[in-house]
């Protein structure tokens, strides 16, 4: 993996640290929310939140790119590690290392569940999320920090795949990223990345919506786009993962397929209702012609059930669209 390079701001570090414990879903008494944390002094600007799940050969050198890159850079931040139930030694490592607060899970929750309380437990105004296994670069931190100054979200796109069974990946994520861009009219160079900078007031309007799985990422993704916050995307390069990889092709596939159409029905659903409302109704409408031609205007009960099909399914996507844009005020 590369040096990090400086950046050109001026430069200092001031790392905020503890170690915590998380076993449920809600913060545990006795630990400090991000209010209660301000209350005792400044906050960090910016808190790293990096789920892992017996890491322990990456964890180390990831949250030391982390430090490295920071060094420089006049930001007071944090650095959480959220242990998502490991079985190795990733807790040891991490607690070994100062100033690094770590959070665990009592059980294997999944990694979108452990992603979820990172944003829960961090204190800074910005939020940094990246993988435990070393496949996204450190270097690429400063700068996102700065575009975040101007934006809601920023977002590490990869230039190529690295992950295993990499022709399978590229060609599910390609189709999946293509369906997002069209569901949410913007252009997405990367819908996945496990790199990205957020606001953390802006995330917070969503936890309840987030998946527990790899499909985290995807879903703050569409919903930030869907609600119209201002999102932006900054090449990085991508490494071959350190470890093995927890990701199920299949299962994963699914889930990020499921998650586009899920994602887009709660925040924008005529964007799937009408163009199949109106597909139904042009075929219909063509059999109407064509019966009108052919049968000289003897229409088969085909024409009846796709135009009646257009109709109720037009009319459920209004519907679904009321109780949306009701659900929003």
């Amino acid at each position: 993996m590369s040096e990090p390079t400086p950046h050109d701001t001026a430069l200092g570090l001031q790392a905020v640290g503890a170690e915590a414990v998380l076993e449920a879903e809600a913060i545990p008494d006795g630990f400090a929310s991000p209010e209660e944390a301000e209350a005792d002094g400044a906050p960090p600007l910016v808190s790293f939140f990096i789920p892992a799940y017996n890491e322990q050969d990456a964890i180390v050198q990831v949250v030391q790119d982390v430090i490295d890159v920071m060094a420089p850079l006049d930001v007071a931040y944090e650095i959480i590690v959220i242990d998502d139930g490991s079985t190795d030694e990733t807790v040891a490592r991490c607690r070994a290392i100062p100033g690094v607060r770590v959070v665990t899970h009592g059980r294997n929750r999944g990694e979108g569940a452990a992603r979820t309380t990172g944003v829960r437990v961090a204190r800074g105004r910005y939020v940094i999320t990246t993988d435990a296994d070393g496949t996204y670069p450190a270097s690429a931190i400063p700068e996102m920090i700065e575009a975040l100054g101007e934006c809601d979200m920023v977002i590490g796109a990869r230039t190529r795949e690295m992950g295993t069974m990499r022709l399978l990946r590229s060609f599910a994520k390609e189709f999946i990223r293509l369906l997002a861009s069209y569901m949410t009219r913007t252009h997405i160079p990367d819908l996945n990345s496990g790199l990205r900078a957020m606001r953390r007031e802006k995330v917070l309007e969503f936890l309840s919506i987030l998946p527990t799985t790899h499909s985290w990422v995807s879903t703050i993704t569409m919903a930030f786009l869907s609600t119209g916050y201002d999102v932006r995307w900054i090449p990085i390069p991508y490494y071959k993962r350190i470890g093995r990889s927890s990701f199920h092709p299949i299962a994963d596939t699914y889930n990020y397929l499921s998650l586009v159409v899920r994602a887009i029905m709660y925040f924008d659903p005529l964007r799937i209702f009408l163009p199949v409302t109106m597909l139904l109704f042009a075929a219909g409408f063509g059999k109407l012609v064509y019966d009108a031609i052919v049968y000289r205007f003897h229409f088969t009960p085909s024409v009846i059930v796709l135009i009646l099909a257009a109709f109720q399914i037009g009319a459920m996507g209004l519907l679904a669209d009321l109780i949306v844009r009701r659900s929003r005020r």
